[in-house]
């Protein structure tokens, strides 16, 4: 079916792998000649220009998010969850509201300093190794530290609850999910549960205690906190979205800069341009480039309905190439000017983690160049992660 890139049958699939090492080709075909797109194999529709997509996002009932978002999850029913993601206006609303009176920009801020110090002890870790995996050794271990820092993991578990939140990730040959990941995903929401717990009784100044302390007043003039499965799975969003993609940007970054060496050496020698070189990075290649909505009404796009009741993939990764949106959308520019871009939501949905994503992007770029304003990629060596929603490095081994 690579065939699709260039010429022959429009078809395009979320889980077929022939179509995922180079999309943008295929993506660009259906912005051009499909842009409402119809899977008769799954019965699912596609988006793929900007302005699409982003209008999808402003509609969270239209195009609904609680009938789960990825291509495992996407069906009619609606998902029993506290998880954010799966959920609309006005239980999103609500959960929102509670969860960001803990996810502030002060405890973001705060973690300025510890990123810093985390990626210097990642980095110069590896200063007289020569060579060393990217991925594995720096951009997959920073988040879920991070992460681990904020909601206030003890020391001592860090480490092991980094190993089983990496776990998480884990799929065979076929995509398909492991027996250990599902293992895994068991045994660190237990054990969030069990922090949680202990917060009752011994509250501490982080974010585990923010959480379960958080009030606010439901429309009936309720007022609430979370119960103890909607504390639990936010704290399992927050590994799972806040590692995963993460870990996929600053990869992405590594290869990108390598390949534009005279746009790395801007960055290296300019730092004050890198938090807009994030954005750039994010725009060009979106570590989440395929999410999934559910059609709670009829929708018409371009003169073609989609019906309520309806499977539709927004195809982020496919936004930020648009030429209708981005001059020579196909190139890295670290000096273009970003007004917009989808890759982390847009209006209701728009990821509450992006300001930490953002920073430690910003400083995991800042630190690496400073050690090492040229490096190479070993490409041969490299291997792509793929899930129905994800699309980034497992490894990328650089010499340095």
């Amino acid at each position: 079916m690579t065939e699709t890139s260039t010429g022959g049958q429009l078809y395009w699939d979320p889980i077929d792998p022939t179509l995922r090492d180079d999309p943008y080709p295929l993506w660009r075909r259906l912005r051009d000649e499909a842009p409402v797109w119809h899977n008769d194999r799954y019965d699912f529709y596609v988006l793929s220009r900007f302005h699409d997509i982003e209008a999808a996002h402003k509609e969270p009932i239209g195009f609904s998010s609680a009938h789960g978002t990825t291509f495992e999850s996407l069906g009619p029913d609606v998902i029993q969850t506290g998880m954010m993601i799966w959920t609309d206006p006005p239980k999103h609303s609500v959960l929102r509201k509670l969860v960001s009176r803990a996810f502030t920009g002060r405890r973001v801020s705060e973690l300025e300093d510890r990123i810093r110090e985390m990626c210097a002890d990642l980095l110069d870790a590896q200063a007289e190794s020569g060579s060393f995996d990217y991925v594995q050794d720096f951009a997959a271990t920073l988040p879920p530290n991070v992460i681990s820092t904020m909601l206030g993991v003890p020391e001592p578990d860090r480490d092991h609850l980094r190993h089983r939140v990496d776990a998480i990730f884990a799929i065979d040959a076929e995509g398909n999910r492991t027996d250990d990941a599902a293992a895994a995903g068991a045994e660190v929401f237990g054990y969030l549960g069990e922090q949680f717990r202990e917060r009752r009784t011994h509250p501490r100044d982080d974010m585990f205690t923010d959480l379960l302390e958080a009030e606010i007043s439901d429309d009936d003039a309720t007022v609430r906190r979370l119960s103890d499965m909607e504390l639990t799975e936010f704290g399992m969003m927050l590994f799972i979205a806040g590692t995963e993609t993460v870990a996929r940007h600053l990869g992405w970054a590594a290869d990108v800069l390598e390949a534009n060496p005279g746009q790395r050496a801007e960055l290296a020698a300019d730092a004050s341009l890198i938090p807009n070189a994030v954005e750039e990075i994010l725009r060009y290649e979106a570590p989440s480039p395929v999410n999934g909505r559910w059609t709670t009404v009829d929708v018409s796009v371009h003169g073609t309905t989609i019906p309520a009741g309806s499977a539709v993939y927004l195809l982020t990764g496919s936004a930020g190439r648009d030429e209708r949106k981005y001059p020579n959308p196909d190139s890295l520019d670290v000096r273009r000017a970003v007004d917009l871009h989808l890759t982390f939501g847009y209006g209701t949905h728009f990821c509450l983690g992006a300001a930490l994503a953002r920073l430690e992007g910003r400083i995991g770029i800042e630190e690496t160049l400073r050690r090492w304003p040229e490096y190479t990629v070993d490409r041969e060596a490299a291997k792509l992660l793929y899930t129905s929603t994800v699309r980034g490095y497992v490894n990328l081994p650089v010499s340095v």
